[in-house]
């Protein structure tokens, strides 16, 4: 049991540096024409961006049957809940608390939680394919603390 969760903890902390690859080289790169719909305003509730979750899912989900359906690879199981959770975590965060795509009343002040917000907002502030910076979706450098303690949501609304 204990392996399962250092699997499963393992898989989410290195999903991270997975995500902050895919999102600077990939979502930035080559697949620029999904990631567009994100950086730029558009009408309607979904992005063409939203279908890199799907691919993801996908993957996950991918992992989980792999692992209950091939007893020698039960610990793509572990992984693939690691992915999921890790998905989970970037929906809350990215979707819900930063983007508002579900209306909720938060008020970020926990400060890791502006740090993050804000290293998101700056990348967000450049709206084409090159020229953006803090890649990451749960972790941000300190360099994005800032001694006001309201994050920009909390002053834009």
């Amino acid at each position: 049991m204990l392996l399962n969760v250092a699997l499963v903890i393992g898989t989410f902390l290195f999903m991270e540096g997975v995500a902050w690859f895919t999102h600077k080289y990939i979502m930035h790169g080559f697949m620029w024409r999904w990631h567009h719909s994100h950086h730029n305003h558009h009408k309607g509730f979904l992005e063409v961006n939203d279908l890199f979750s799907v691919l993801f899912s996908f993957v996950a989900a991918g992992l989980v049957i792999a692992g209950i359906e091939i007893p020698s690879f039960w610990f793509l199981t572990w992984i693939g809940i690691g992915v999921t959770l890790y998905g989970l975590c970037y929906f809350i965060f990215h979707d819900i608390i930063v983007h508002r795509r579900i209306k909720i009343k938060f008020t970020a002040r926990n400060p890791y939680l502006q740090r993050i917000i804000r290293a998101h907002y700056v990348h967000h502030r450049v709206h084409a394919r090159d020229g953006a910076e803090a890649f990451g979706f749960l972790y941000a450098s300190k360099k994005y603390n800032r001694a006001d303690k309201r994050t920009p949501a909390d002053q834009s609304s």
